[in-house]
């Protein structure tokens, strides 16, 4: 039964469902849905795949899934050899997985979305922006680093909840924040350097899930090149903003 993933690697939450599937080894067919041509809009996509037209989207036999985190966690259940701390049985360990799940969706990615839009993706995408819609999502995207900082990454371990090892929420959370990697330098730093506990939390879930990690995001850095006139190194660490950021 073979599974297949409507996708677009521009889109975060795709990255972080392709990425779980290659550090797992899960066989999957990848079905690029381009955005950029509307092609997430059409009719067919819209009837067959995802009434609300948007990625990411599973078919897996007779199943059709669409919201990301409901696939990230169908994906770990269904899936045999799935290491347990990606998405754990125990039922409270599961349950405090979730809460950073719906967290993120009221958050972190209510601020950080707007943001990108209303700073450089907008008009990539042709969509109006507006100083005062960046402002306000800034204003949340601070308050959510925060809280990443304060609440989730409060205790010992590397991870979310403590946790020595990644779930499914680390790397659904931390394929929001990459997006910045395409933000103006001077956006992205003021935003980011004052969480050294986030970025220190980036890193470690990229190493705990490369290569993939880095094969996935190489299409960010390619955006990153194209819109601010900036060398394509091949080299992640070169292009990577994150780990700079650190040092």
């Amino acid at each position: 039964m073979a599974l297949k993933i409507y996708c677009f690697r521009m889109s975060q939450p795709s990255r972080a469902i392709l990425i779980f599937c290659k550090v797992n080894g899960i066989d999957f067919e990848e079905i690029t849905v381009d955005l950029t041509k509307g092609e997430h809009k059409l009719p067919e996509y819209v009837k067959e795949i995802n009434p609300f037209g948007q990625v990411p989207s599973i078919v897996h036999g007779d199943l059709k899934l669409f919201e990301s985190h409901a696939i990230l966690s169908y994906i770990a259940c269904a899936s045999p050899g799935v290491a347990d701390h990606w998405y754990p049985a125990d039922l409270a360990k599961r349950a405090k997985i979730n809460s950073v799940l719906d967290w993120h969706h009221s958050n972190l990615r209510r601020g950080a979305a707007p943001f990108c839009l209303h700073t450089v993706l907008g008009p990539l995408l042709g969509i109006p922006t507006s100083a005062e819609a960046a402002a306000e999502a800034e204003k949340i995207l601070t308050t959510s680093l925060s809280q990443i900082e304060s609440v989730w990454l409060n205790e010992n371990g590397k991870f979310l909840l403590g946790n020595s090892q990644p779930s499914i929420a680390d790397l659904s959370l931390v394929c929001e924040i990459m997006q910045f990697e395409i933000l103006l330098e001077e956006d992205r730093v003021r935003v980011l350097t004052p969480f050294k506990k986030v970025l220190k939390w980036i890193e470690d879930t990229r190493i705990a899930t490369s290569p993939h990690f880095e094969e996935v995001h190489k299409v960010l850095l390619g955006a990153k090149s194209a819109l601010h006139k900036v060398p394509l190194e091949e080299d992640y660490d070169s292009m990577s903003s994150i780990k700079a950021m650190l040092n």
